[in-house]
């Protein structure tokens, strides 16, 4: 217990009532849960097999585990349930599945499978109708609403026939003797509510309940706590209303008032000393979050001291932004002697990571991508970086098989699988051996001919790669192998958007480095090829993190770099239109909240969209933050002057660590 703040203690200590600690970001939350396991069962005799603690995510758990094990030394913990929502709910089924007609070893569908039985029972292939109707089916599941119920809900024509959707839905999966996701929520609630036996046994057998990321819990998710703890309410949940981000998947904040109207001898225990920021940090989020109306009140506070002032900035536009992040980022590092690893780049969207990855591959920065896929490693991109490495090199087989058999050029599996056999007979590359004449002679004039093609258009490519200006080449490219039609051909309208945009950013990007840097398309393939030779930096430790501010909630980070601070950006246009912006604004503040050192908050003055500049606003949150902590540059900026003045400042910089060496 010496390692705990008073409040922290007192948390772990009581047990005469339900307890809903109120832990703010940085406060401890963890060690509170740990330790008070460990109390549990160590000083108060507690078997570990009547304990659960729940949590979200499996990584959460498992670090959970570690660390009872860890204070526990070589006490036993068998049985010790430190689990996720849905595998506590599975255990209930698996152990009950008689009450409820289900054989012991039921099936469980992932979204793959649900969304192939929905298909089956619509009749149906549009995938975006059929994940609309997952979707709702899914948001039904977690209110707990039945599929006969579903009906009397049903406020429009398509809610109607997604209510009889989820009526065929439920009966074949029960025909089928499986579940989904959401009903290993739904079905041990059904269960436990109407079945007093079933109560009674897992009442008696989980004594004391922990529960984690309180405020994410959905309806149902609340109710099985409730069902669990029953009229001994002997259960601490730990959360953090300012930290309610999650509503879009039916988390629901109110469930935070549901305690205090459920259990009136609720004790509410605030954890407001943070170990993670500086005071000017914390300021920083307490003036935000001020803003919000407030279930209880709370005020983080910090004995790190004041800190650095937070540096607010406005770029030219998104590139330049990226390039003025990528550079404070060198500069600092250089200056500071810190570690790439120490850097966090937080954005509201995955589709703003894209000039920040161009940025630091520029500069052979490595970086990771958390909460969502790297530009570089989507599938159009990978698509289209194998035309060009096949340019490049012609003799780069995997380069080979992906450009021909994407799109299909009418060259099939078995022509494929000759001249496999044939390159390796002869020690020969894929494209080589195509024009041997012994070659040709093994296939029908139809199945050379189109192999053929393919690869003359290679070479003409190739020609002209290192003669005219990229981005002429690069749109015959595209135009050549029909890659736009092929996208629309292959997956719905609005997912072929995307990827089609993603391949007209990236060609974008190739086309306009090539015209400032004078470099030829052979030239850039190079630059290419060597930019994917920080594909491996997932096993980098030492790298700039890239993450979406949803997927950085829980971790933390020395410097942390919080861009794209805009109206409709953050917060998001969606959210102003319907009236989420308090949502919103708790999104900003886990933002803040995961900076340990400095934090620096970007804004464009306007911003690519289809091609197009669109002037920006900075967002409202700015203003909401304590003025005198800001430093704030740029609102009218020289993108030149202040690309030299960066530049001008690293070189220095390198010069002055050369001399120290």
């Amino acid at each position: 217990m010496h390692a705990l703040n008073a409040p922290q203690r007192e948390a772990v200590k009581y047990l005469d009532g339900p307890l809903l600690v109120l832990a703010g970001a940085g406060s401890g939350k963890t060690r509170v849960i740990t330790h008070k396991i460990a109390y549990l069962i160590r000083d108060c005799g507690y078997a570990p097999g009547t304990i659960a603690a729940i949590t979200f995510t499996n990584k959460a758990a498992q670090e959970m585990q570690e660390r009872v094990g860890r204070l526990l030394e070589n006490r036993s913990v068998r049985g010790l349930a430190i689990t996720t929502f849905h595998a506590l709910g599975l255990q209930i089924l698996r152990q009950e599945a008689a009450r409820i007609g289900y054989k012991p070893r039921f099936s469980v569908l992932d979204a793959a499978d649900s969304l192939h039985l929905l298909a089956e029972i619509l009749k149906t292939t549009d995938k975006s109708l059929l994940k609309r109707i997952q979707h709702r089916i899914s948001r039904w599941k977690n209110d707990l609403v039945a599929p006969g119920a579903a009906a009397t809900q049903a406020d429009s024509e398509q809610a109607v026939a997604a209510a009889r959707a989820y009526v065929a839905y439920q009966d074949t999966l029960r025909a089928y003797q499986a579940m989904d996701f959401d009903d290993l929520i739904r079905l041990p609630v059904e269960l436990l509510e109407r079945d007093p036996e079933a109560r009674g046994k897992w009442q008696d057998r989980l004594r004391y309940l922990l529960v984690d990321e309180y405020q994410d819990t959905n309806l149902g998710q609340y109710r099985l706590m409730k069902l669990l703890a029953g009229a001994r309410a002997a259960f601490t949940a730990v959360g953090d209303d300012d930290q309610a981000i999650y509503a879009w998947r039916g988390a629901n904040v109110e469930n935070l008032r549901l305690l205090q109207d459920d259990f009136p001898r609720l004790k509410v225990i605030k954890l407001e000393q943070n170990y993670r920021s500086t005071l000017r940090i914390l300021r920083a989020a307490n003036h935000l979050i001020a803003h919000n109306t407030k279930l209880f009140e709370k005020k983080l506070w910090s004995e790190l001291g004041l800190g650095e002032p937070i540096h607010v900035f406005a770029a030219r536009d998104d590139e330049a932004e990226a390039e003025n992040v990528v550079m404070r980022i060198e500069a600092h590092r250089l200056q500071h002697r810190t570690h790439y690893g120490d850097y966090a780049i937080l954005y509201r969207g995955n589709h703003q990571a894209r000039p920040f990855e161009e940025a630091l591959r520029a500069r052979r920065i490595p970086y990771q991508v958390s909460g969502g896929q790297s530009f570089f490693e989507r599938t159009e991109i990978k698509d289209i970086t194998a035309y060009l490495r096949l340019i490049h090199n012609s003799d780069d087989d995997p380069a080979f098989i992906r450009a021909i058999t994407t799109p299909r050029r009418g060259v099939g599996v078995q022509t494929l699988e000759k001249l496999g056999a044939y390159a390796a007979s002869r020690h020969l590359s894929l494209f080589a051996a195509v024009f041997e004449v012994g070659f040709e002679a093994q296939l029908t004039a139809r199945q050379y001919e189109p192999l053929a093609a393919f690869c003359h258009f290679i070479n003409g490519l190739e020609y002209r790669a290192a003669r005219e200006p990229a981005g002429v080449i690069l749109q015959d490219m595209l135009r050549g192998i029909g890659y736009e039609t092929w996208l629309f051909d292959q997956a719905e309208p609005r997912i072929a958007e995307t990827r089609w945009a993603n391949v007209q950013d990236f060609v974008g990007w190739l086309a306009r480095k090539g015209e400032e840097e004078g470099k030829t398309l052979a030239e850039l393939v190079q630059t290419v090829a060597l930019m994917s030779m920080l594909d491996n930096r997932e096993e980098d430790a030492n790298a700039v993190r890239l993450t979406t501010l949803h997927a950085a909630k829980g971790l933390e980070f020395r410097h942390v770099f919080l861009v794209g601070v805009e109206e409709g950006i953050l917060p998001h246009r969606e959210c102003i239109e319907n009236g989420q912006v308090e949502e919103e604004r708790r999104l900003m503040y886990v933002g803040i909240t995961r900076a340990r050192e400095s934090l620096t908050l970007s804004h464009c003055l306007k911003r690519r969209r289809a091609r197009e500049f669109q002037v920006c606003e900075p967002s409202r949150f700015i203003a909401e933050l304590p003025q005198d902590d800001l430093r704030i540059s740029g609102r009218e900026t020289d993108p030149m002057r202040d690309k030299q003045e960066g530049s001008a400042r690293l070189a220095q910089l390198k010069a002055m660590l050369k001399g120290s060496s």
